[in-house]
């Protein structure tokens, strides 16, 4: 593109840009408090507003923007600064794209829906739009007598119709079962080249707001993408600007690094939903480190073995807990029974639960036929007559020992996944890094317990996965359901209220005795006296390692 026709395409978006009669309000916050006086403004959302009317108001705008969940983002961004851009200027076709199509629709009936309430009647506030009567789908609207309007579109399908004076974009992905999958991935990202780049009008801007879940989603994709293209020297590309607004405040300032809240490190997000320091330290210990920092502090890492790491297992030379007054006691099972040096293992494990504490006692891990597998299973029954339940996941080989061992051991019980290995074994993981799950020491064990840790730290990119896979069953089942889901949420609810109250003691600096000495100084300056909210950051992570690593 010439710089001619640069400067053309964008006087042309100037002109459908400018407001007929100036601008009633002055951001979108405050539009949302016309509407709604009840309408809680945070910190987090003036960033977001002035960052939306920025976008909206400049042309060939690229505005990233993350952070938590339930934070106000999608209300804000999506439904509320739409609106404002429309009563701005009614002339704006403006695009609205979601993961599934129910959603943006949801958005644009929202958004159709606070026009066609104030309209000025009784006395109410009027936005000064009205929906045309012959082009008011819930899909796709228009402003009576303008050219703008909304069209809303799901990920993956198209729009037609005249070019796109906006594009936003509100979260790409549904969750981690669409954003870990590399074809889906892939699908989106061509969505996106092919599909609603090409839609857009010379000029127009694009929002994408998002909760991250994969280090290459949406947003990752577009900013390695402006990398690639500023790297290669090219001179027309897509530059974003990225705001991301992290739960708890972790940037070191002494690397040059800011908050975009100002706030001092070890500081959480005052939440739009009122959420305590108690309820976000309940969350970081039940998401565990990798959901957390992609959801939360919008840095998604990739998976490279860091699901469940080394220094993650408790441990024990003595069982703290006696058999006889343990909560449950279960074996689990991953069954593959080619007996051949190159195919997996058949694993079986004995766990017993006390509250919220998981221990193994025992495992057994070899290459086994049919009539090898069958009989483990019987002799893990004598050995451990304590474990009533036997998972057996019903898939590969396992049917095949179900069928031919219901008659003879009680007890046994189908598992049927319904999600990938990689996924099975995040949702437990939070309940290994906390260090509530035991396994014995080395001087006690009954089997290799280093090799289980050593294929745990190689997962997902290890040659074998059977013993990762036992375990994650064996979790699912003890902490993720029935009595052992409530021991492990009330053992979050304790171990968060310690944290608060850490963090909350640390924040009452103490006051020096009447005629105590001045902090000592050197010629290098001051000596090294934390500040307040330094304190308190230490307070915080002293509290969430007391967490982990706490006695029962």
């Amino acid at each position: 593109m010439t710089a001619a026709v640069a400067l053309a395409a964008a006087d042309r978006y100037a002109r459908r840009a400018q407001p007929l009669a100036g601008r009633r309000w002055a951001t979108p916050g405050d539009l949302a408090r016309a509407i709604n006086p009840e309408t809680v403004q945070t910190e987090a959302l003036d960033v977001i507003d002035a960052e939306t009317v920025r976008a909206w108001t400049t042309p060939d705008a690229r505005l990233i923007i993350s952070m938590p969940p339930q934070e106000g983002k999608s209300e804000r961004v999506t439904k509320t600064s739409t609106l404002w851009a429309l009563t701005d200027n009614p002339d704006r076709r403006i695009a609205i794209a979601s993961y599934a199509m129910s959603l943006a629709e949801g958005f644009g009936g929202d958004i159709r829906n606070w026009i066609t309430t104030h309209d000025g009647t009784d006395g109410t506030l009027d936005l000064g739009l009205r929906i045309a009567r012959d082009n008011g789908a819930k899909r796709r609207w228009r402003i009576a007598g303008r050219k703008g309007g909304i069209i809303s579109v799901g990920i993956g399908s198209g729009f037609t119709g005249r070019p796109a004076d906006a594009l936003v974009i509100d979260d790409p992905f549904s969750g981690p079962e669409q954003a870990d999958v590399e074809w889906y991935r892939e699908k989106v990202w061509e969505w996106w080249q092919a599909v609603s780049g090409p839609r857009l009008a010379p000029g127009a801007p694009v929002i994408v707001i998002l909760t991250r879940w994969h280090e290459d989603d949406l947003a990752g994709r577009l900013i390695a993408k402006q990398a690639e293209d500023a790297k290669s020297g090219a001179e027309h590309y897509d530059r974003w600007r990225v705001v991301n607004i992290p739960a708890l405040a972790d940037h070191d300032p002494e690397k040059g690094q800011t908050d975009p809240l100002g706030r001092q490190p070890g500081v959480w997000l005052n939440s739009a939903r009122k959420r305590t320091v108690a309820q976000w330290e309940a969350i970081r210990l039940a998401r565990g480190s990798r959901v957390f920092n992609a959801l939360y502090q919008g840095r998604p890492s990739p998976d490279s073995g860091n699901v469940w790491r080394r220094g993650w297992w408790a441990r024990y030379e003595t069982l703290p807990i006696k058999l006889d007054a343990a909560d449950e006691v279960i074996q689990s099972w991953d069954m593959t029974f080619k007996d051949t040096k190159g195919s997996d293992f058949v694993v079986g494990q004995v766990w017993a639960r006390k509250g919220a504490e998981v221990f193994l006692l025992d495992q057994v891990r070899r290459r086994m036929s049919f009539t090898e597998t069958v009989a483990a299973v019987q002799a893990m029954t004598l050995k451990w007559p304590q474990a009533k339940a036997k998972l057996v996941e019903d898939k590969a080989n396992g049917p095949a020992v179900l069928d031919s061992l219901r008659r003879k051991v009680p007890g046994l019980i189908a598992v049927t996944p319904t999600e990938s290995k990689l996924a099975r074994a995040y949702a437990v993981s939070p309940f290994v890094e906390a260090r509530n799950v035991y396994l014995p020491d080395a001087s006690v064990a009954l089997f290799d317990v280093q090799g289980l840790i050593d294929e745990a730290a190689a997962f997902p990119n290890g040659t074998h996965d059977d013993q990762v896979d036992a375990t994650s069953q064996a979790l699912a089942r003890l902490l993720l359901d029935g009595t052992g889901a409530a021991a492990w949420t009330e053992w979050l609810r304790k171990r968060a209220a310690q944290a608060a109250v850490a963090a909350a003691s640390a924040s009452v600096e103490p006051q020096p005795a009447a005629g105590a000495a001045e902090p000592a100084t050197t010629a290098t300056g001051p000596a090294q006296t934390s500040t307040h909210m330094d304190a308190r950051a230490a307070a915080r992570q002293a509290a969430f390692k007391a967490a982990r690593g706490g006695g029962r």
